[in-house]
């Protein structure tokens, strides 16, 4: 009888913390005045891939051959911890967009673009690539899945102005769309296409 009333006691407890009675929630409570940022978001879907950062020899040349200018605006999506936009600000002075949908490689992002002394050039953004406006790019990086590449495509052709380069690591498009230019980079494979 006794282990059942300490079970009941722990139960009560548990639950008394996660939702306590309406009565005893304060109106005023730092979560209520906490900035909607600080504060749970609603629900997302789960990140498409796990996160693996691309090397950096793989991001320099990722964005040489894209021949990324002061004039272009870089779109990473699925940028991870910002490396792409932030190396496409720092070295080459071009404006950096990073997407993604974890909210914890935002705020990674964010420190490394602070750190690098870019925050004035880059922007990351806490939200699903598939339902995000890229028509501002004029430079897209990828290191996606195959099959999320092939799921992308459309879009990229959809939404993207003629000139546009797209560079992916790893993975291609697909039969559909095939590179026009591949590179092989400490071992790694750069794929390569223009938007027509």
């Amino acid at each position: 009888m006794r282990t059942r009333t300490r079970v009941a006691f722990f139960v009560a407890t548990a639950l008394f913390t996660i939702a306590p009675p309406p009565h005893l929630r304060a109106s005023g409570s730092a979560a209520a005045k906490a900035p909607a940022a600080r504060q749970n978001p609603a629900v997302q879907r789960e990140p498409d891939v796990i996160y693996v950062p691309t090397p950096q020899p793989v991001v320099d040349a990722m964005l040489s051959l894209a021949k990324v200018t002061g004039s272009d605006v870089v779109y990473d999506l699925g940028s991870g911890d910002g490396r792409i936009p932030v190396t496409a600000a720092k070295k080459y002075g071009a404006r950096g967009v990073g997407i993604d949908i974890d909210p914890k490689r935002i705020e990674e992002a964010n420190e490394n673009a602070k750190l690098a002394g870019v925050t004035d050039k880059v922007k990351f953004l806490n939200q699903d690539l598939f339902t995000t406006d890229i028509s501002e790019a004029t430079v897209v990086t990828l290191y996606l899945l195959p099959s999320l590449n092939v799921k992308l495509m459309p879009k990229l052709k959809a939404e993207l102005k003629p000139g546009t380069r797209i560079v992916s690591h790893a993975f291609d498009m697909g039969n559909d769309w095939p590179p026009e230019q591949k590179l092989e980079v400490d071992g790694r494979t750069i794929y390569y296409w223009t938007i027509k």
